[in-house]
């Protein structure tokens, strides 16, 4: 595998978790981490074809000429996602950077709104993302001592946060809640945890060529409309977030803690007022 940008953006050493990492801004994330020569645990759920497409970001890393292996793991539940840090310990014999990316919608007007529908949510979007620092954080820990890491980051925290985090989101208030919430979880923890030298921080995707909002990019139509809400004029791409999850995974970014880095193409700049203020 070729390393256009070695040095401090040279992840050779580290351990990487990657959640929702088998389709969409987690399979692009992995592929680019693994890329600058992390190892990296490739986590999906467990049933459905999600084994296979993670199975695949796992071919596609090697043919590259990376490491990386499959995890099985809901972020929702507590012992599953002690067992996905267990199985990086096991593997790999440290961890170094959690990308936490695993993210659902159940959208429905606010009245029709079940329980269930907001619980889902929440839990995977928001708890999954505690429970996966939490352990991120008693794994950096654990790390063995390193002096050529002395001075440097202890451990790194991604959160894979939204736009939505700063942009109401009518019909998904349930999804909305979970990125404004991994907004202040983010830099209430990048708050704690730099006297520790662990570095935690956000990125914010804004409309991306994914499976999950394919509705809102999947016919010319829909796509033309989408567009008027991006100044940069076009939709992103996964490898977009990823090439900013390897920024921020890497020495490069030492000094960024506590920060959300929105990828967006400047839709929070709210262009349907440009003109109108």
């Amino acid at each position: 595998m070729q390393h256009a940008n070695a040095g401090r953006r040279d992840l050779h050493g580290r351990v990487a978790v990657v959640t929702g990492a088998s389709s969409g801004i987690g399979r692009a994330t992995a592929i680019a981490l693994a890329a600058q020569g992390a190892r990296v645990l490739v986590n999906h759920r467990a049933g459905g074809d999600s084994q296979a497409r993670a199975a695949a970001v796992v071919e596609d890393i090697q043919r590259a000429g990376g490491t990386a292996v499959t995890s099985a793991a809901d972020v929702s539940r507590e012992s599953d996602v002690e067992r996905l840090f267990d199985d990086a310990a096991r593997r790999y014999g440290r961890l170094d950077i959690l990308v936490s990316n695993a993210g659902i919608e159940h959208p429905s007007p606010i009245a029709d709104m079940s329980l269930s529908d907001w619980r889902q949510v929440i839990d995977t979007n928001l708890t999954g993302a505690f429970l996966c620092a939490r352990e991120a954080v008693r794994r950096f820990r654990d790390n063995p001592a390193d002096a050529a890491r002395q001075g440097l980051c202890l451990g790194n925290i991604i959160f894979m946060s939204s736009v939505h985090e700063v942009i109401p989101w009518a019909f998904q208030a349930n999804y909305a809640a979970s990125k404004g919430g991994i907004s202040l979880l983010m830099k209430s923890l990048a708050q704690e945890l730099a006297p520790e030298k662990i570095r935690v921080n956000a990125i914010a995707p804004g409309a991306i060529r994914t499976a999950i909002n394919q509705p809102a990019w999947g016919t010319p139509q829909a796509l033309e409309s989408l567009l008027r809400l991006i100044p940069y004029g076009r939709i992103g791409e996964p490898e977009d977030v990823a090439r900013a999850a390897a920024w921020l995974a890497s020495d490069d970014s030492d000094y960024v803690t506590g920060t959300t880095l929105f990828v967006d193409g400047g839709m929070t700049l709210y262009p349907e007022f440009r003109g109108a203020g």
